[in-house]
């Protein structure tokens, strides 16, 4: 069935060119994950903040080396992507990614965390404005979205520092392990 309207952006928009590199600040980069950054995603994980938030656990180093492994592919195939957000020694001490990307619409949800270690200095604040500024300039999308807990208020602080406007909230619409959260939404345009 042919849509009405010509995609936003073309397929190989973003997998036509290696996933980027992006400063972040001294000392701080986005750079794409690695198989040998697979114990510090499986210590990542096991943090109980980062598995009340999204939802998952890793119980093997092989399930931490499918979860670095598996973003070559899907930026390849345009549907997300991840990046590593690293320190000056090139370790990783959080994530902050695109996920549900639709080059038609040139959207994508976005999605970050941070190990412990790094909370409270605004890494997570500060690399979700390198990857919104490299993804609604140079990469073309047009709306970048993020959904959090509304009992999630470190989530919501790190959208609001962001720029990304509150949108609503959507009742129930996530199930975590204590059972059903309203959602809090956020978007940023790259109108404005």
């Amino acid at each position: 069935m042919p849509l009405l309207v010509a995609p936003a952006l073309a397929t190989g928009s973003l997998a036509a060119h290696q996933q980027p590199h992006l400063p972040v600040r001294p000392g701080l980069a986005l750079r794409p994950w690695r198989d040998d950054d697979a114990p510090a995603v499986r210590a990542a994980f096991d943090c109980p903040a980062i598995q009340r938030w999204h939802v998952r656990r890793l119980d093997s180093d092989d399930e931490a080396r499918s979860w670095t492994a598996q973003w070559a592919g899907r930026w390849r195939d345009e549907t997300a992507a991840s990046w590593a957000i690293v320190d000056a020694d090139d370790r990783p001490v959080g994530q902050v990614g695109l996920r549900d990307v639709l080059l038609t619409e040139a959207s994508a949800q976005v999605s970050y965390w941070v190990v412990p270690a790094a909370r409270g200095r605004g890494i997570a604040t500060e690399a979700l404005l390198a990857l919104t500024r490299w993804s609604l300039t140079q990469a073309g999308l047009h709306r970048l979205a993020l959904e959090h807990s509304t009992a999630n208020a470190a989530s919501c602080r790190v959208a609001a520092r962001a720029g990304f406007t509150e949108e609503g909230v959507a009742r129930g619409s996530v199930r975590h392990a204590d059972g059903w959260h309203d959602m809090h939404r956020h978007a940023r345009l790259a109108t404005g």
